[in-house]
């Protein structure tokens, strides 16, 4: 991903966030959301683990790390908190790229989907309660 690319990708997202409704945008100061153009390696290989050690290869845009809401309990104290991780090139790939006409609407609307999926999980969302809803 080019500087250029990743600072309008950036300003899509600053502009997603702020189109929000403002009780979204409360939620999102209660867990940091990171960018990064994709996944690290560790994250790969800690979600091969939790996908019963297969190789992961499905495009990721976003992935939750940590305990969900409904999952936290007393025994959580001096856990790392969650966090939210959206992957820029893995959202742009979902949205069909930064070449086509419609770029800036569908990787918009692709970074919007991809947040409010993770912020379900925050929740407590399971995969096919997002689908559900329109998250998947």
């Amino acid at each position: 991903m080019t500087p250029q690319e990743r600072e309008r990708f950036d300003q899509m997202l600053d502009a997603v966030v702020e189109a929000l409704p403002a009780g979204v945008r409360r939620l999102i100061e209660e867990v940091p959301v990171i960018v990064l153009d994709r996944p690290t390696r560790r994250m790969l290989d800690e979600l091969a683990v939790d996908v019963g050690d297969e190789i992961y290869d499905d495009v990721l845009a976003g992935l939750h790390s940590g305990a969900s809401l409904s999952e936290r309990s007393i025994e959580h104290s001096g856990v790392l908190p969650e966090e939210i991780h959206l992957f820029r090139e893995g959202i742009v790939e979902l949205a069909g790229g930064w070449e086509q006409e419609e770029a800036p609407e569908t990787i918009a609307e692709e970074i919007r989907i991809t947040l409010l999926h993770e912020i379900g999980h925050h929740f407590g969302l399971d995969e096919d309660e997002l689908d559900q809803l329109g998250y998947g």
